[in-house]
């Protein structure tokens, strides 16, 4: 299932299932039983629940990130092309980070370029929904724990990224980055492994790779990250970057006020925002 969250035009949040170019709206009894995605995905539930809904088309809805966001946990240097772009070693353990919810939008929602910054780069990433909760989880049991897949964007701005040896300031900028458009369940995509994704910055491909590239896999990334904090429905875990980004391009390649960028999964869809300029106050 592919399952969006949005605001409906009376202002009232909902979810629905994708079906094709309509969404089938989830009605108020369903939303009681299952207030968000998370909850409908893990509670077992189906696209016969959907039945009879009321179709909406996209242009009636505004898209959300497909789940409350709550926490956001980043993975650098994740992928062995990336790595070598970058000229360092393989990790011993996940490089993590986190991004705090204002960071990000949902799809179809501008970017916000910084006015104190002109290297404001694009990372396209999958990010895995925990589905249940979980503290000290297995690498064997991991994927137990998944609720499903989206497309990520952890736009980044480069020279804060930089200033110390922490990621936090360059990753955290308010509206930098994108997840969406919507939540795949696990069922559809059962090899994660052979799946691609692909960056597009104003239609220019600038990333591609297969999810086997990951230089640490999904599995073992939930039991390192579990080991540290309790998982709960809805967080978040962005996997990591492919090589291509903008910032080791030659020459570099950052995004600007009227771009475009786009992240495509096979199997789940395509995430866009154009960028904006950020206001001064």
């Amino acid at each position: 299932m592919r399952l969006a969250s949005y605001v409906l035009p009376d202002g009232v949040t909902s979810y629905g299932l994708v079906d094709g170019n309509t969404i089938l709206d989830a009605s108020a009894t369903l939303r009681a039983a299952f207030p968000n995605v998370v909850e409908f995905a893990s509670s077992g539930g189906s696209m016969g629940d959907f039945h009879g809904a009321q179709a909406r088309n996209f242009n009636e809805v505004v898209l959300l990130p497909p789940v409350d966001l709550d926490k956001i946990i980043c993975v650098g240097l994740n992928y062995l092309s990336h790595i070598i772009e970058t000229g360092r070693d393989v990790p011993a353990h996940p490089a993590i980070f986190t991004r705090h919810p204002n960071s990000v939008v949902g799809h179809g929602q501008p970017l916000i370029a910084p006015r104190v910054s002109d290297r404001f780069d694009f990372e396209g990433e999958l990010a895995i929904v925990i589905g249940k909760r979980g503290h000290h989880i297995s690498a064997r049991e991991a994927m137990n724990y998944v609720a499903g897949y989206t497309c990520f964007n952890d736009g980044s701005i480069r020279d804060y990224q930089r200033h110390t040896s922490q990621y936090w300031a360059g990753k955290n900028f308010d509206r930098s980055g994108s997840i969406g458009p919507w939540l795949v369940t696990v069922d559809e995509m059962p090899n994660i492994d052979s799946e691609t994704i692909v960056t597009r910055l104003n239609g220019l491909e600038m990333q591609r790779a297969q999810f086997s590239d990951l230089a640490i896999k999904i599995p073992d990334l939930i039991e390192y990250v579990s080991s540290v904090c309790e998982l709960s429905p809805g967080d978040v875990i962005a996997t990591g970057t492919p090589g291509g980004v903008g910032a080791f391009r030659n020459p570099p390649v950052f995004m600007k006020p009227g771009d475009f960028v786009e992240i495509e999964i096979s199997r789940i869809g395509t995430l866009s925002n154009v960028i904006e300029a950020g206001r001064r106050e």
